[in-house]
């Protein structure tokens, strides 16, 4: 039985037993050590697979690297611009309860690049401990650098080995994905109402809205830019394996093992993944983008606070820049929102009661986020390989292809191709 059918067979179950039996807190371990065996497991297996994969001689971070680092910042920009579009479309007013807690809250894009930059000099083990991702990109790299640089054949074996039993690790782990996607939806069952959803559910619905435009139309046509043919297959497939589990688990950190996964099943250069997807769940947040942008104009419509259109355009900079660092500040994208309400003389206590509103709405808001951030990293990273596949003349996998396709060029429904064979 396949993994995604058997995610579905846990949801369903997950459902019943919430609303069945909403006091038996055990079940919800189940999603608890599911979630705690990813995070734990997922920055080990960052760093050995960046720093192996530089430290082999075989690596090449070519123009395709480059094309994927464009692809992420650009559809984020993207993300923040179709978020103000629609905002001004379907204006949407809250209202604001408490101010949300937050030990940690950026006043500006300086404060947010600091913290970037402060966490990508971190202590390594600190790093590894924390789960701070900027941290480990940085010193995997260095490490496998000087690795490829000073260390013989047998050590960089080693580094193979090393990665290889990390990976065989992290698919025992996700082997039981369905038992803890069955805790995780108990867990958001049988603890959250739907009341509180008919008093947000406007601006819920416009963030939900926003998101799946972005994944559904303007990501496909970004890819299908490059790739010159329908980009819906690989979309849907890179939905339904990375944006599934990404939505229950609501961590792009956790999900960096299932991303790397698909990628595999892909055919996509490992040598090249290994790199791109842990940078895509740093750089890559379209969703964090739409969170923020339309949080902020939601603020100021409740306000009052006319918000001009060129205003909003640099709204959408600010957005995009600040979602790139929103990893590396404790509390993720609804945290900058303070920042980004700064810019229409919106005080911090009143930007935090929106920051509470969100944290209100955040069960289905950040799972959203979350799906269309993970989707998204795999779905620029092989659309950035097919392209230089496509330009070398070389066949995609089958999937790509319609039927009529196919046919022509004798491929089995089957087939898989690897590296652009």
């Amino acid at each position: 039985m396949s993994l995604i059918l058997r995610i579905a067979i846990g949801l369903v179950i997950g459902a019943i037993l919430g609303l069945v039996f909403p006091h038996a807190s055990w079940i919800a371990e189940f999603g608890n050590l599911f979630v705690g065996a990813l995070k734990a497991i997922a920055p080990i297996l960052v760093f050995v697979l960046v720093a192996g994969a530089l430290a082999q001689g075989s690596s090449k971070l070519d123009r395709r690297f480059g094309l994927v680092i464009w692809l992420y910042m650009l559809t984020t920009f993207l993300a923040a611009f179709v978020a103000v579009l629609t905002s001004f479309a379907f204006p949407v007013r809250v209202t604001l309860t408490d101010a949300a807690d937050a030990a940690v809250i950026p006043q500006g894009l300086g404060e947010v690049f600091h913290t970037l930059l402060s966490n990508l000099v971190n202590n390594p083990f600190g790093s590894l401990i924390g789960g701070n991702y900027i941290g480990i990109l940085f010193w995997a790299c260095m490490f496998g650098l000087a690795m490829k640089r000073i260390a013989s054949d047998s050590s960089k074996l080693f580094m193979a080995n090393t990665a290889d039993s990390i990976s065989l690790i992290v698919r025992w782990i996700i082997d039981l994905a369905p038992f803890g996607i069955m805790g995780i939806v108990f867990t958001n069952v049988s603890e959250n109402g739907l009341a509180i959803f008919t008093e947000y559910g406007k601006l819920l619905l416009l963030l939900v809205g926003t998101m799946l435009l972005m994944a559904l139309v303007i990501d496909p046509f970004v890819a299908f830019l490059y790739l010159h043919r329908n980009p819906y297959p690989l979309v849907f497939k890179c939905l339904k394996e990375s944006g599934v589990t990404a939505f229950f688990t609501r961590s792009s950190a956790a999900n960096i093992p299932i991303n790397m996964g698909l990628c595999e099943r892909l055919g996509l250069d490992r040598d090249m993944y290994s790199v791109s997807i842990p940078l895509g769940a740093t750089i890559n947040m379209d969703g964090a983008a739409v969170t923020i942008t339309v949080m902020s104009l939601a603020a100021c419509n409740t306000l009052g606070i006319q918000v001009s259109f060129p205003a909003a355009v640099l709204l959408s900079v600010v957005s995009a820049l600040g979602a790139c660092g929103a990893s590396g500040v404790a509390g993720g994208s609804l945290l900058l929102i303070p920042m980004a309400c700064s810019l229409f003389g919106i005080s911090n206590d009143i930007a935090m009661q929106v920051v509470g509103v969100g944290f209100i709405i955040g069960v289905v808001q950040d799972s959203v986020e979350t799906a269309l951030n993970s989707a998204g990293d795999v779905v620029f990273a092989a659309t950035a390989e097919y392209h230089e596949w496509l330009k070398r003349g070389k066949r995609l996998p089958a999937f790509m292809y319609s039927k009529r396709e196919r046919e022509k060029l004798g491929i089995p429904d089957d087939s898989t191709v690897k590296s652009g064979e």
